[in-house]
């Protein structure tokens, strides 16, 4: 399909047209307890037209990729924008979509596998996974989306990206008597990366699920994790969720503006606090860069044409700029990133975190343990809750140990904790160094009306935070 023919026929009264056309394919897989219980696959494909009239960018999207479906697609953004510009609340010029030209590909070293070899794999994944009889249920679960992108626009931008994204999951209930407890590999479809079928390497997978099994019965048996304000270990997997929750989405400007107030709410940040906030202890750094090789959000531009960047987001724990895309900026006067995205075809971009990193510390794993006379190590997320303002949180994660006199020492089971976002992250005492930073993702994070669920990345060390209310039960 020839996008920038389609775009030259296009005849409307606009002071700027775009196309972006996207196809996407997702291939999801799940076994359970050794028997095949899903094998689907989705595909979607269409053109999103925008337009800029009277200084408010409208959109209207269509699977009809015809001359004729594509200039009615225009003129309905053209009629959509005329209406609503009399309620807009800010006057964009193509100033808000920079001119782009690039192009991006997906780093794989695999092509895709047959289904048959994928499923045979899972079928052996829920076999290793069943390590006793206490094991009521096993899962695997594999999830492969393949996307190609293609923007194009009247002042200039033609920018092509292919994405490659798999997302994996193993995971076990045990269960004695009314004792229950699940454990998955590093938390739901925590793996999750742009890569190829390397990631489906049998040795590496099976000998994860037989710790997964293991780990699961160890904590049919442990004790409560204990209740009390104490120190506070946290294993990279469930960094990725505190980033994601307590620092990403209150820092989306959209949400600032009072955008997202009505679905997913707004944030504590004020429009003020940019550059003067201690958002943490000098220890937090966290950067936007989506140009990290893997990462689930790695991309070269994003929906309106910015060219992404690795930008310090927080530095020396000073916020200094926010996750707000060309809009947002030019609204709020605010430094911003990348980060305007849409999940589909038929979605308008928004301010979305996309690789939202912990840069790592200094501090060896064992130096971190060695450090706390009392606290409790804790891995992998199990549940979340935290208000519409992004502020105050209560987290559950699957696994946690105790540290005693700089050990690790016995298992515990449903440990949770629960802060305040600043005052948590003003408690960070030790970062830990290259050797414990990892990188996870998450398919899901759900934002925006319409909704829409997209893909974001976090990376993070493992974390040592002091005086933290941690406590047990389910």
């Amino acid at each position: 399909m020839n996008l920038q023919s389609l775009l030259a026929k296009i005849d409307v009264s606009a002071d700027w047209v775009g196309l972006r056309y996207v196809r996407e394919n997702t291939t999801f897989r799940l076994v359970r307890d050794k028997k095949p219980e899903a094998n689907d696959r989705e595909s979607k494909e269409g053109i999103m037209v925008e337009v800029l009239v009277d200084g408010q960018f409208a959109y209207y999207g269509t699977t009809k990729m015809d001359a004729k479906s594509v200039q009615a697609a225009a003129e309905r953004a053209v009629v959509i924008a005329k209406a609503t510009s009399q309620y807009s609340i800010y006057s964009f010029t193509d100033k808000a979509r920079p001119v782009a030209k690039g192009s991006y590909q997906s780093p794989f070293q695999k092509e895709l596998m047959s289904p048959k070899d994928l499923n045979n794999l899972l079928v052996k994944a829920t076999e290793r996974l069943k390590v006793s009889d206490k094991i009521v249920t096993t899962n695997a679960m594999a999830r492969i989306v393949e996307t190609d992108s293609h923007y194009v626009s009247s002042n200039g931008s033609d920018v092509e990206q292919s994405f490659l994204m798999v997302s994996a999951d193993y995971a076990v209930v045990a269960q004695d008597g009314s004792v229950t407890q699940k454990r998955t590999d590093g938390g739901l479809l925590a793996k999750s990366y742009q890569t190829g079928m390397e990631v489906f390497d049998e040795a590496s997978i099976l000998k994860r699920c037989e710790k997964i099994g293991n780990e699961a019965i160890e904590l049919l048996t442990a004790e409560e994790c204990p209740t009390g304000s104490t120190n506070l270990v946290l294993a990279p997997d469930q960094m990725m969720l505190q980033i994601h929750e307590s620092v990403g989405h209150p820092l989306e400007i959209d949400r600032i503006l009072g955008d997202e107030r009505n679905y997913a709410g707004s944030s504590f940040v004020k429009l003020g606090d940019f550059g003067k906030l201690q958002y943490g202890s000098k220890l937090m750094n966290i950067t936007f860069d989506p140009t990290v090789e893997g990462e689930f959000a790695s991309y070269a531009f994003d929906d309106g044409g910015d060219k992404a960047k690795k930008e310090f987001i927080i530095k020396d724990g000073i916020l200094e700029r926010g996750l707000g895309g060309a809009e947002s900026r030019e609204r709020s006067g605010l430094k911003g990133v990348a980060n305007f995205r849409a999940s589909s075809f038929n979605r308008a971009p928004i301010d979305r975190m996309a690789n939202l990193n912990l840069e790592a510390g200094e501090s060896g794993f064992n130096d971190i343990i060695s450090s706390v006379e009392k606290g409790v190590y804790m891995t992998s997320n199990r549940s979340w809750s935290i208000d519409d303002y992004r502020n105050k949180f209560q987290f559950g994660c699957e696994y946690g140990k105790l540290i005693e006199n700089g050990k690790l020492t016995k298992t515990v089971k449903n440990p949770n904790y629960r802060s305040i976002t600043n005052p948590f992250w003003n408690s960070l005492k030790m970062v830990g160094n290259t050797d414990t930073f990892e990188v996870y993702g998450t398919p899901f994070c759900g934002k925006g009306e319409p909704n829409q669920t997209i893909r974001v990345g976090h990376a993070s060390p493992t974390c040592l935070f002091e005086n933290i209310e941690v406590f047990g039960g389910a």
